[in-house]
């Protein structure tokens, strides 16, 4: 308690507009476990054949909106569906996307997520994906490889680039098979598999092998 000594003449009752303006008030709604799913989510579905199965899988990742029409606007993945009328993956597919889509409304960093997906492989053997000729060790690595394409769109990962150095060395090694039959993917067929990016572009030049694709290199 304070003793006022001095005569009053005037008094005011605070209001929310005569409050310090420098108070801050947090409204930033950040993704965690508490934030409900709304009725209509912003959805994108991808397709993939493994020569493994006769019918394809599509892959739909549903995001969701925060903080809309805001400065901290913000798109996050919310969840994740495999559907394919191949039903000797549906079980593994279920506990797949249910455990995935948890980890995605959880919040925080879920990148991970693509590295752990991707080192998957099957026991039977992989596959090359159709269209780029990527070494596919498994379905699920597959799928990994979906959802990394995916984080990238939202600015979660960064875009594969390859610097202009690099690009001036894989170029000229491009050009020095260019005498070599070449195949659907743009490699020569006598290509190898690369370790390091999985694509079948590894050939012989000037007694090293090298990958066409992403430039690694034996002899370093």
């Amino acid at each position: 308690m304070q003793e006022i000594k001095q005569t009053i003449t005037a008094a005011k009752v605070n209001t929310p507009e005569t409050e310090p303006k420098n108070k801050i008030v947090e409204t930033s709604i950040k993704l965690n476990e508490t934030v409900k799913r709304p009725e209509m989510l912003i959805g994108s579905t991808y397709k993939i054949k493994p020569p493994i199965s006769e019918h394809a899988l599509y892959i739909t990742i549903n995001d969701i909106l925060l903080n809309q029409h805001t400065d901290e606007e913000i798109r996050r993945p919310f969840e994740i569906f495999v559907n394919s009328k191949n039903m000797e993956f549906y079980s593994w597919v279920v506990a797949l996307t249910r455990v995935i889509s948890a980890v995605f409304r959880k919040g925080g960093d879920c990148t991970f997520l693509v590295e752990e997906l991707k080192a998957v492989f099957d026991p039977k053997g992989g596959y090359y994906q159709r269209g780029t000729g990527i070494f596919m060790p498994s379905v699920v690595a597959d799928i990994g490889y979906i959802i990394e394409t995916h984080l990238k769109t939202l600015d979660m990962l960064p875009a594969s680039e390859i610097d202009t150095h690099q690009q001036a060395y894989i170029q000229q090694k491009q050009d020095a098979a260019a005498d070599q039959a070449i195949v659907d993917n743009g490699f020569p067929s006598s290509a190898s598999k690369c370790n390091k990016c999985y694509q079948k572009a590894v050939v012989l030049l000037d007694g090293c092998a090298t990958c066409l694709n992403c430039g690694d290199s034996k002899c370093g």
